[in-house]
């Protein structure tokens, strides 16, 4: 049965990011890191700020945790920030305080915009469900419950690793592969029969270096040829390419 899903006969679990993959919201998360950094920036350079750019967001940001994310993207601008607490304001000089400034515009995005599904996606999860795989949902969003349950698409997951749970687990988040790992351990399935279903590049590197059976690139926005050089076993601008539609 897996063959017409577009996957290797041996898989018996699939993995899915949400932003990029179940979910259009990369647009938005992308939309909202930009508005967090440019101000930032613009505040600390003056005249020689350079906007936070598509690349910086891909290389960067996608995928990983907030902090992570702040970390790694301040860190290729020379930009050290104390971590601070998970709860400090928007407003706080801080890792955390950056990336809280950046959830709470998110949120106000999503509040005025709404989540939209993949719809691809969401048929290819009940074609994957029908075949008698097991799925998790594996995302490093504190929101990722919220998103699902506004696409009624809860009950399509058996098991959710997302940013809540890693932190309460204390999991490091992608490009390591330990939220993917977890996934599988919770479904207790080994990673060599599980496949991975990512957009982020962070991701990717998670897929391959977790040693998952499978990994599948969903290029949204045109990087087919990095999908691949960070480890994809297909590319597909739609998991509808894979098979197992209606």
């Amino acid at each position: 049965m897996t063959t017409q899903l577009g996957l290797p006969d041996s898989i018996r679990a699939c993995l899915f990011d949400l932003d990029g993959v179940v979910t259009r919201t990369a647009v938005v998360h992308a939309a909202a890191w930009r508005e967090t950094f440019d101000a930032f920036l613009r505040e600390r350079d003056g005249a020689d700020f350079r906007p936070f750019t598509d690349s910086d967001y891909d290389e960067y940001v996608d995928g990983r945790p907030r902090a992570d994310g702040v970390r790694s993207f301040l860190a290729s601008r020379g930009v050290e920030l104390p971590d601070g607490d998970p709860d400090d304001p928007p407003d706080a000089q801080t890792v955390n305080g950056v990336g809280n400034r950046k959830n709470e515009l998110l949120l106000e995005k999503i509040r005025t915009d709404g989540v939209k599904p993949y719809e691809g996606t969401l048929r290819y999860i009940d074609a994957v469900r029908a075949a008698g795989l097991a799925t998790a949902v594996v995302s490093s969003s504190a929101n990722t419950r919220d998103a699902l349950h506004s696409i009624d698409a809860e009950h399509l997951f058996d098991v959710r690793i997302d940013g809540v749970v890693a932190r309460e687990r204390k999991l490091p988040g992608k490009p390591r592969p330990d939220t993917f790992l977890a996934a599988a351990r919770d479904l207790g399935v080994d990673p060599s029969r599980a496949a991975v279903f990512e957009d982020a590049l962070a991701g990717m590197d998670a897929g391959r270096s977790g040693h998952f059976g499978y990994v599948v690139g969903v290029d949204r926005v045109g990087q087919t040829d990095a999908l691949y050089a960070h480890g994809a076993d297909r590319v597909v601008k739609d998991l509808a390419e894979l098979g197992g539609q209606a």
